[in-house]
């Protein structure tokens, strides 16, 4: 009987077990055709767009990715030269496919818009670092976000920033003189460097002497983030965060995000402390710094800790680290990218660079002042160096959109969801716009050049209600260090582009520097010599 009983028992263990199999099985079932039904109805609906092949399904186009940067950087201009007619084309990243745009008028269907301004899927991959801060960030807390942050970004307070920003570039300047006739030296990482002691000053209040310690771990940290999060972008084998960490750079990245995250940490700590004993001594404080004369310097962090909503509400431990680390992230590489780019075709061309040469003479002589906010308003010519080679050289190679709802673009109907990638690097070179585009010519940008050109024709700060809110400070920014370096030096160079490497990672970097020659300005550009 006994045995009869444990027979019975263990059929119905059987049973079961096998039901619980079949309904696995079926719902795993469902699942997958679903997704399969889904990708099927995407596939056929992008079906008449152009696009690179060979496209494999479910990996797409990844296989035939450059895995390295400076071929990858080749290969969207070679795409862009490729489907130039067409203005559009489509390619698939695993599951997922992107809409690569690159012509003014599809490029403005997309950022004209106050309805597409969702960031997509591969910017989760910065999340982790950033958190859901202004850049990654959608929707209502987008919005909110962008409004309460918008008034840190308000002329008056950028021009406090000026004075970081001088001292900065002295520094920068007294790093060169010891190369100054002598051999070709990289300036990529002493401008990274100068631009990073900037942003942390003007960001979180805190000097780290960047560019007096180049072996900084947070240095090399920001750096690497950076790398990982590109490689992975390109390879959806790692998308999923628990193969992810299976992987060796799985766990760089952890121990990455723990170095980053503790500076950060330790910083905003500092400073509430600061805020609150300033706050507790605000009298005695103000009147010492009215006799001494000393002007207690903002930062945007000061602003965050004090900064709310509609509501009077105020931001979180959480939100204002991820606003800290965006701007960290977005304030510096970005920058030096755009200044060793100038940097750079300056030393390539010497007629443009004389013209800034006199430009700059005619502005502070042979005074050694600071750059003022007013002087920022005179440096037109350099301004328009520093645009054309952000045409040439766009600090962001490409940035993404999701579509909140269908449109069309070109005759095509783009259902709501796609995702869509604006490739400047590739939208900047368009003939029709910008005539013999390989050119380097700052005249372009001119007030007479520019008129009646299509603004969206032109994005290295992106554009429409979702465009850098820092644009202003990176202009500021970029102008200083330039104006202060030409002010002392003449730049030469023997490089040409394609041996400087630009490498298409999350920004435009030489991926082989950019090695130059000083000599001193005095000895190379008469005063008596006119702009032509």
């Amino acid at each position: 009987m006994e045995v009869l009983q444990k027979v019975s028992e263990g059929g119905r263990l059987v049973y079961w077990g096998a039901t619980a199999a079949a309904l696995l099985a079926t719902l795993l079932a469902v699942s997958a055709s679903r997704f399969l039904l889904s990708y099927f109805r995407v596939w056929r609906a992008l079906k008449p767009i152009p696009g690179a092949s060979p496209c494999y399904p479910f990996l797409g186009n990844v296989l035939m990715f450059e895995r390295n940067a400076e071929a990858f950087f080749r290969q969207m201009l070679s795409y862009g030269e490729l489907f130039r007619n067409d203005a559009l084309m489509k390619l698939w990243v695993g599951p997922f496919p992107f809409l690569i745009l690159y012509h003014a008028d599809t490029v403005e269907v997309v950022l004209s818009s106050s309805k597409h301004i969702e960031k997509p899927y591969l910017y989760t991959f910065l999340c982790p670092w950033l958190g859901t801060g202004l850049l990654t960030s959608s929707g209502s807390k987008w919005r909110t976000r962008r409004k309460m942050l918008t008034p840190t970004f308000h002329f008056a307070i950028l021009t406090d920033f000026l004075e970081v920003m001088n001292e900065q570039a002295n520094v920068l300047v007294e790093k060169f003189e010891k190369h100054v006739d002598k051999e070709p030296f990289d300036c990529f990482l002493y401008i990274t460097l100068c631009t990073l002691d900037i942003i942390c000053e003007t960001a979180m209040g805190k000097s780290i002497s960047a560019q007096s310690n180049k072996d900084s771990e947070y240095v090399r940290s920001v750096y690497r983030m950076s790398e990982l999060v590109d490689h992975r972008n390109k390879s959806p084998w790692l998308w999923n965060d628990l193969l992810y960490l299976m992987f060796k750079e799985g766990r760089e990245h952890r121990r990455r995000l723990k170095i980053l995250h503790s500076f950060t940490d330790n910083v905003i700590a500092e400073k509430a402390r600061e805020l609150e004993n300033r706050s507790r001594h605000q009298n005695n404080t103000a009147s010492t710094d009215e006799q001494s004369g000393h002007k207690v310097r903002r930062a945007f962090l000061d602003m965050l800790l004090n900064a709310t909503d509609d509501n009077g509400k105020k931001l979180s431990y959480q939100d204002i680290r991820e606003e800290v680390d965006t701007f960290m992230f977005e304030g510096h590489d970005t920058t030096a990218a755009a200044v060793t780019w100038s940097i750079f075709l300056l030393a390539c061309h010497p007629e443009v660079q004389r013209k800034v040469h006199h430009e700059l003479d005619e502005i502070f002589g042979d005074s050694k002042r600071h750059v003022t906010s007013e002087d920022l308003k005179e440096l037109r010519y350099l301004e328009c160096v520093i645009k054309e080679a952000l045409r040439l050289f766009p600090s962001v190679p490409y940035f993404g959109r999701k579509l909140h709802e269908s449109c069309y673009i070109r005759g095509y109907k783009i259902s709501k969801g796609t995702e869509v990638l604006i490739a400047p690097v590739v939208l900047h070179r368009d003939p029709d716009v910008f005539p013999e585009p390989e050119k380097f010519q700052p005249e372009r940008f001119s007030l007479e050049n520019s008129a009646g050109r299509n603004p969206y024709a032109y994005v290295p700060f992106s554009a429409g209600p979702r465009n850098c809110i820092g644009q202003r400070f990176a202009q500021m920014e970029e102008k200083t260090i330039l104006a202060t370096i030409l002010r002392n030096f003449w730049v030469e160079t023997k490089q040409n582009d394609e041996q400087t490497g630009p490498a298409a990672e999350l920004i435009l970097r030489p991926n082989n520097g950019v090695w130059i020659q000083l000599k001193r300005k005095n000895a190379c550009v008469s005063k008596n010599d006119k702009i032509l």
